[in-house]
């Protein structure tokens, strides 16, 4: 797998990651007796589909040359990401189970990606 393919890949994780947030902060920003048609026409909602759809076209582009089990463990990646987003746009609390499993889950791409 070349740098820009793996580059490739990180720019889905980092999309899909800040679509999480914009899923977030939608809901956030909805009255609390918010109904279908609200959540429907949120402008955050909306920027995270167009997003999603952004990263599902990039994911398929870089599927045409790396191999989708070389590629798939990169999006484990994503678990980590958000977490990390989610402290420091909400200030959301990261604790030492998150940090040891954060710590798993690199190794585990680490292992999957980079010496197959």
């Amino acid at each position: 797998m070349t740098a820009w393919r793996v580059f490739g890949i990180l720019g889905c994780v980092a999309l899909i990651s800040i679509g999480q947030l914009l899923f977030k902060y939608s809901a956030l920003r909805m009255s609390p007796k918010a109904g279908f048609w609200e959540l429907i026409y949120s402008p955050y909602l909306m920027a995270a589909g167009i997003i999603y759809v952004g990263a599902t076209f990039l994911w398929v582009l870089q599927l045409r040359y790396v191999p989708l089990n070389r590629a798939y463990p990169l999006f484990a990646l994503a678990f980590v990401l958000v977490p990390l987003l989610s402290k420091w746009v909400f200030d959301e609390r990261l604790n030492i189970p998150y940090m040891l499993g954060s710590a798993l889950i690199l190794m585990g791409v680490s292992l999957c990606t980079w010496y197959y």
